[in-house]
């Protein structure tokens, strides 16, 4: 069998290590997982009560394709029609629709040299032509960016925070870079950790729709509303827009389970907001740490946030994981930079301890 040439290079996406996985390698009993920027504070109660009432009642239905029950409850909640919005098994799925529906082979796409990588490899799967733009002080060089779009260029790629670096670019500044977009140019402006921001200067994209057809904007219930394992996130855009997605949507993308859950964590503001105020907690907490250790971070706006190990991050991530702490290294851009999710206070403590040892340990073999 002969697969697409142009995707037998492409790496197999690799998630964070799994908890049972190092438990069982390395013979520990606790470990805690900062590689995933997953919710330490797990989800809303009522959140689980509708998934326990859809498996229990409903899990031999197929789920509502379209989700309309949901799509009415999210669209009164952001002010937006119901033809603006499309679900997708995770906001990555509703990434890889896009570059289904838009991109062909010679077009070019335009995105960060170091942010979510799902973008490139889609991009890449459909044979378009990836254009990076380096990071300055690990923030989107809109400018640079701009510059970049040609009569060829099909979609731009704006992660607001920015993962891995957790960096944010200004309602001011994406604002100034929609308004010399070329019609023609789809800008996914990819706010999954949007929750988290409380910066007053960043942008609400879904705000910007009315001023911007070629703009959508995608989150997730993925992070602050911790229904990671139930895969589901969206895209808002123009109805035209949406439209063009929805025809290559795989029929019952997004569970009943999923669905039902998303509906209950969308009502519960209050879990939300204590899960806004305990991550602001933590941030604050790594800071000063970091400040402490003498090593440098990004300005961090999510619930995760990279800093300098001053060391090679393979050998860190090593030494972390040897101590029971699963952190998430390997970036090409920043090979001595980790990237740790914030988690409970406990567990922020604890990764702060095993990082002091590692870097102890590492001075004295030095």
């Amino acid at each position: 069998m002969q697969p697409k040439s142009n995707i037998v290079h492409l790496p197999v996406y690799q998630p964070g290590k799994p908890v049972e996985d190092v438990k069982r390698e390395l013979g520990l009993t606790e470990v805690i997982k900062l590689a995933s920027n997953e919710n330490p504070f797990g989800c809303s109660e009522s959140a689980k009560e509708a998934v326990i009432h859809e498996i229990s009642n409903n899990a031999s239905i197929y789920p509502d394709g379209a989700s309309v029950e949901l799509t009415k409850v999210l669209a009164d909640r952001l002010g937006v029609s119901t033809d603006s919005i499309i679900f997708g098994c995770g906001s990555d799925e509703v990434i890889l629709m896009l570059t289904r529906a838009f991109l062909v082979p010679g077009d070019e796409t335009i995105m960060a040299d170091q942010t979510f990588s799902v973008y490139k490899h889609n991009a890449e799967v459909e044979n378009a032509r990836v254009v990076e733009v380096p990071l300055v002080n690990g923030k989107h060089d809109l400018p640079a960016m701009l510059a970049r779009i040609t009569d060829r260029t099909k979609i731009v790629w704006v992660c607001n925070p920015n993962n891995p670096t957790g960096t944010i670019v200004s309602k001011e500044e994406i604002d100034a870079f929609m308004k010399q977009v070329p019609s023609h140019v789809l800008v996914v402006l990819d706010e999954a950790y949007v929750e988290y921001v409380t910066d007053p200067s960043f942008p609400d994209g879904i705000e910007l729709l009315p001023s911007y057809k070629n703009l959508i904007v995608l989150r997730t219930f993925s992070k602050i509303y911790g229904l990671a394992s139930l895969r589901i996130g969206y895209g808002v855009g123009h109805p035209d827009v949406v439209r063009f997605i929805n025809q290559v949507r795989e029929p019952f993308n997004t569970s009943r389970v999923a669905q039902a859950a998303a509906i209950a964590a969308l009502k519960d503001e209050a879990f939300v907001a204590e899960c806004r105020d305990r991550n602001s907690e933590g941030l604050n907490y790594m800071r000063e740490q970091f400040d402490r250790l003498g090593l440098p971070y990004f300005d961090a706006h999510g619930n995760f946030i990279m800093f300098d190990a001053k060391l090679p991050s393979p050998q860190v991530f090593d030494a972390l994981l040897r101590k029971g702490i699963i952190s998430r290294a390997g970036w090409q851009f920043y090979p001595t930079y980790i990237r740790i999710t914030v988690g409970s206070r406990e567990q922020n403590e604890k990764f702060i301890t095993a990082l002091e040892q590692v870097l102890q340990e590492a001075a004295v073999l030095g």
